[in-house]
C-alpha cells in the first residue's frame, strides 16, 4: 500500500470524471465507467476504498470524436493526452489529465504530466475464437514492442537486458507501431458487432455488446455517471464473485515516485 492520503487524490480525479459526464452529454457522445470504477460503483457507490484511479471507455466513433474535439469541449485545467494528439504518446488509449497537478508514476518513465482517468476506446471484436487468438497474439506483441521503444534501453545497464529495446528501435519506430495497433483495433466496428472488447483486456475483454448495451445512469461518490446497461453481467465476467471484497494482500495500490495535487505539472518542466 501507498503511504499517502487517498481520499484527496480521488476527489481530485472525481472533478475530471464529472467533467468528462458534462462534454459527453453536451455533445451526446456515449461513455461508460468500466473495470474497477465500475466494480466501486456496484460495490462501494463509490471507489473502491484503496483505489486510486478511473477508468472509463468509449466505442470507438465517440471516442475518436472525443479525441479530435477535446481541446475545445475540455474545461481549464482538463486535457486529453492520447496518439492522436501527441505522436510520442506510449500507449493505444487516451488519458484525460488534470494540468493544474503533477504526477510521475515510476521514476524511469519520462512522461510528466498530471493526475488522470484512463480512457479506452471500444471496438467490435469477431466470433471466430481462431481468429480471435491470432488478433491478440499479433496486438500483444505490437504493445510488447510499444513498450520496449518508449523504455530506456539502458534502464538495467548496458547488458543483455539493453540489447531487445535497441533491437526494437532498428526495426520499429513508435508512430509505425501505433498505426498498426490502431488499424487492428479498429478491424471490427462496435456498433456492427455482436461482440465487443476493450483491447486491453485481450481476449478475456470480450463480451457481447449487450451487455454493455446504453449507457445507464449509476451513482458514483453522490454523483451520477454512466454505466453498463447489464452491470451485474459485466461484472461477473470481468471478476467472477465481484460482491467479495478481496484480502488485504490483494487490495492493490500505486505507489507514485511523484504525486503533487498543488503544483502545475509544466512548472516543473
Amino acid at each position: 500500500m501507498a503511504s499517502y492520503d487517498i481520499r484527496p487524490l480521488q476527489l481530485r480525479i472525481l472533478r475530471i470524471l464529472l467533467a468528462i459526464h458534462q462534454v459527453c452529454k453536451e455533445h451526446e457522445l456515449r461513455y461508460y465507467i468500466i473495470a474497477g470504477t465500475l466494480l466501486g460503483a456496484v460495490r462501494h457507490k463509490g471507489f473502491i476504498p484503496w483505489d486510486d484511479d478511473l477508468d472509463i471507455g468509449m466505442p470507438r466513433k465517440d471516442y475518436d470524436q472525443l479525441m479530435a474535439h477535446a481541446k475545445e469541449w475540455l474545461p481549464t485545467p482538463f486535457e486529453v493526452v492520447s496518439y492522436e494528439t501527441d505522436k510520442t504518446y506510449p500507449l493505444p488509449f487516451a488519458k484525460i489529465q488534470d494540468a493544474s497537478t503533477t504526477l510521475i508514476e515510476r521514476i524511469h518513465l519520462k512522461y510528466l504530466g498530471g493526475i488522470y482517468i484512463d480512457v479506452f476506446p471500444l471496438d467490435g471484436m469477431t466470433a471466430n475464437p481462431l481468429v480471435q487468438r491470432w488478433h491478440f497474439a499479433r496486438y500483444f506483441y505490437l504493445k510488447k514492442v510499444q513498450y520496449f521503444l518508449y523504455r530506456d534501453p539502458y534502464r538495467h545497464g548496458h547488458g543483455p537486458s539493453s540489447w531487445i529495446p535497441l533491437l526494437c528501435r532498428k526495426f520499429y519506430t513508435l508512430e509505425e507501431v501505433q498505426e498498426k495497433m490502431k488499424r487492428m483495433q479498429k478491424a471490427y466496428d462496435f456498433d456492427a458487432s455482436e461482440l465487443v472488447v476493450d483491447h486491453d483486456d485481450g481476449r478475456k475483454g470480450i463480451m457481447p455488446r449487450e451487455t454493455l448495451g446504453t449507457p445507464t445512469p449509476i451513482v458514483f461518490e453522490g454523483k451520477t455517471v454512466m454505466g453498463a446497461e447489464h452491470p451485474d453481467a459485466y461484472l461477473k465476467q470481468k471478476y467472477g464473485d465481484y460482491m467479495t471484497i478481496p484480502p488485504g494482500e490483494k487490495q492493490r495500490q500505486h505507489n507514485f515516485h511523484l504525486l503533487d495535487l498543488d503544483t502545475p505539472y509544466r512548472e516543473r518542466t
